[in-house]
């Protein structure tokens, strides 16, 4: 059954926001787990995501400009690096500052836009920004063009600074310079900058991770370094490091999944594709091979492929479920299978931490199923769950209007503009009425 773009275009959007996995901003980071030795490698733990949901009231600000960094910092932490700088140039031009303009040249270098970065970076020269956070981008950008030599000028004739400390730390690691990086890391960690304290510190787990194994090789170090690269963001210094050991170790599981995965979250679609399905081949049975597969094939468009491979990891128990469901109805949509992302969404709402969208994303499937009532049901169930919520009140004026409930309409639309007066969609629905 093929959507109609006006019932696909909402029902799309709201699996943008579905099943929410984080609470705070991106570089609230976890601590580098145990990925290679004996723990589960999921993305939760590659990302440092925290296994929760963000509450739909931290979603509501009438600032437009932090409205949207919420959202950019949910899909950056995803990894769906486009649409988080999409949400980043949107805060920026509601006059998002400073924090906005770090979150877009970040997102930026991800995407290996740097015409873009360094565009983004006069502009926070121009609004103010510290010399510390200028000199670290400048030296990300050096690093990752493979400048190495002016890259450490640059940070050798820098004031001494948590920034500078960390730059010299990435820079060591990328020459193999252990002994120093370890030296940088700890001075990194005991800097003022929260941020890169905490960066520091999951580095630094992947050398004391390597020493708790006296007879490691050189590949097990630079493995578990790149891993610890990709999760904080770093997965262009950590590629050529991945493909120093899947060049020489066919056979080493774990590095093709970090190579894959990083090749996804740089938009490599083709490459990630073809390291994960080497991973496969070396262990078909492990659901977070399954996941970042599918994820591939979701990248290069093909729907149904991904739609299997979501659905083998989440029969193989990958966790957390509600992001395999998210992901299983935002790819039934693309094919336009409205029943498989209903049922996935039903799911969804039956989990405590359900957010508003994953109700809306369940109503909109229900609509485009024919199944009104249902949906209805649904929005009145939403309504109680967050009484509080203009947007609540608002997704039940919407379906009450498409079965012709008015007065119902009505009401709803009234209470959400009590609860938000500057709520434009439910405004745009009392001049309907």
């Amino acid at each position: 059954m093929k959507l109609a773009p006006k019932i696909a275009a909402p029902v799309l959007l709201a699996t943008l926001c579905a099943g929410v996995l984080m609470v705070f901003l991106w570089w609230q980071l976890t601590e580098s787990t145990r990925l290679l030795q004996g723990q589960r490698f999921d993305e939760s733990k590659l990302l440092g995501i925290p296994v929760e949901a963000m509450p739909s009231e931290l979603m509501n600000t009438d600032d437009i400009s932090l409205m949207h960094l919420r959202q950019g910092d949910i899909l950056a932490l995803r990894g769906e690096w486009a649409e988080a700088q999409n949400e980043y140039e949107l805060s920026v031009k509601n006059d998002g500052g400073l924090p906005a303009l770090r979150k877009l040249a970040l997102a930026q270098m991800q995407r290996r836009d740097t015409k873009g970065v360094r565009s983004t970076l006069k502009k926070m020269k121009n609004a103010g920004a510290r010399e510390e956070d200028v000199l670290l981008l400048e030296t990300i950008i050096l690093l990752r063009s493979g400048e190495l030599i002016d890259a450490q000028k640059t940070l050798e004739g820098a004031e001494d600074s948590p920034q500078q400390h960390y730059g010299l730390a990435l820079l060591s690691i990328v020459q193999g310079s252990h002994q120093r990086a370890v030296k940088e890391l700890g001075l990194t960690a005991e800097g003022w900058d929260p941020i890169l304290r905490s960066y520091a510190r999951t580095l630094q787990s992947a050398y004391d991770e390597f020493m708790l194994f006296p007879e490691g090789s050189d590949m097990h170090l630079i493995t578990l370094l790149s891993r610890a690269l990709a999760q904080v963001q770093e997965c262009e210094l950590a590629l050529p490091l991945l493909i120093q050991v899947t060049s020489v170790k066919d056979d080493y599981r774990d590095a093709w999944i970090v190579q894959g995965y990083c090749e996804l979250v740089t938009e490599r679609a083709e490459q990630s594709l073809a390291s994960l399905e080497h991973a496969y081949s070396l262990d078909p049975q492990k659901p977070e091979v399954q996941y970042f597969l599918a994820r591939a094939y979701a990248a290069l468009h093909e729907y149904q492929n991904a739609i299997t491979f979501f659905e083998y990891s989440l029969s193989n128990g990958f966790q957390p479920q509600a992001e395999i469901r998210r992901l299983i109805a935002k790819n039934a949509l693309e094919i336009g299978n409205a029943g498989l992302a209903l049922d996935q969404y039903d799911a969804l709402t039956l989990e405590s931490t359900a957010t508003l969208e994953v109700f809306e994303g369940y109503i909109s499937a229900a609509a485009a199923l024919g199944r009104t009532e249902e949906a209805y049901t649904k929005a009145i169930l939403a309504t109680k769950r967050w009484p509080n919520d203009a947007n609540a009140y608002d997704l039940l004026a919407g379906i009450a209007l498409q079965i012709d409930k008015k007065d119902d309409a009505r009401k709803a639309i009234q209470k959400a503009l009590d609860l938000n007066p500057n709520l434009e969609s439910a405004k745009q629905k009392m001049e309907l009425l």
